[in-house]
């Protein structure tokens, strides 16, 4: 080769080699500014928001508890047993469905009451005077059945509290006024949320002179539906009351609060 070519060859060559090197330390470059590469500690800013959506609930759900003692366990079961079926048969007749009434527990428990043993006679002292001696004896059984129920037309929660009220159940609580499918609302409460914190770090962001880079952390709280409960024992206090009380569902809200880390440069 003659040293013309070969110094241009050269030359050319340097000038690719040169001229790669370049493109190369931009890409990387590039890649680092936006998340592809990351070298050392990266500068970040965390913003939160809050959202929230209002609903008109659309269950009310009633809870009780059937309890009734009995010699035996059979008895006090049987007699359970005789009131669910009233309380059933009920829910019923005021179209609640039965795949809207559970069973959430069920159970029985002796009954035990201490006798002394009048048999054996414990000399007291002046400043001493023995216990008698005595054991606990089972008197009686028991048993306890508790149930859930969805009311899904909410305007008859007051009357069904009061029917199941004159069956004789005990602890009868509610109702509690719910949304039965909250999914798209909590969507919704979510979507509020990230947008208020958008805009948030967008404000920060121009005010410190940096850019936005990518989410590198996102956490939420909240998302939880705040409920209604209304007084069922004031319900089931006056059974003969020609007309149920009414009972106001109002609002239940759905909150969201999400915290979002962004990378600045």
């Amino acid at each position: 080769m003659e040293p013309e070519k070969r110094n241009l060859y050269k030359a050319a060559l340097g000038f690719v080699i040169v001229l790669t090197l370049f493109f190369a330390i931009k890409f990387l470059a590039e890649l680092r500014a936006y998340g592809g590469v990351r070298s050392g500690e990266v500068n970040t800013i965390s913003v939160s928001g809050h959202g929230e959506v209002k609903a008109v609930p659309d269950i009310a759900s009633v809870y009780f508890t059937i309890r009734q003692e009995g010699k035996t366990v059979k008895e006090a079961q049987e007699k359970v047993v005789a009131i669910e079926k009233k309380a059933l048969d009920f829910l019923r007749a005021n179209n609640i469905a039965d795949k809207d009434i559970q069973t959430t527990s069920a159970s029985f428990n002796p009954k035990y009451e201490y006798v002394y043993d009048t048999k054996i006679l414990m000399p007291c002292t002046e400043f001493n005077c023995p216990p008698r001696p005595g054991k606990n004896v089972i008197t009686g059984y028991e048993a306890y059945e508790s149930l859930t129920v969805k009311v899904r037309n909410t305007d008859d929660a007051g009357k069904i509290i009061e029917g199941l009220g004159a069956l004789g159940v005990t602890d009868l609580n509610g109702p509690n006024f719910t949304i039965d499918n909250e999914d798209n609302l909590k969507r919704e409460a979510r979507k509020k949320a990230i947008d208020e914190a958008k805009e948030k770090a967008q404000i920060l962001a121009k005010d410190l002179g940096v850019r936005l880079g990518r989410v590198v952390n996102f956490s939420e709280s909240g998302n939880y539906p705040i409920p209604i409960y209304a007084r069922a024992e004031l319900m089931a206090a006056d059974v003969g009351a020609p007309k149920a009380a009414e009972l106001p569902k109002g609002e239940n809200t759905i909150t969201s609060d999400v915290t979002i880390t962004y990378e600045i440069r």
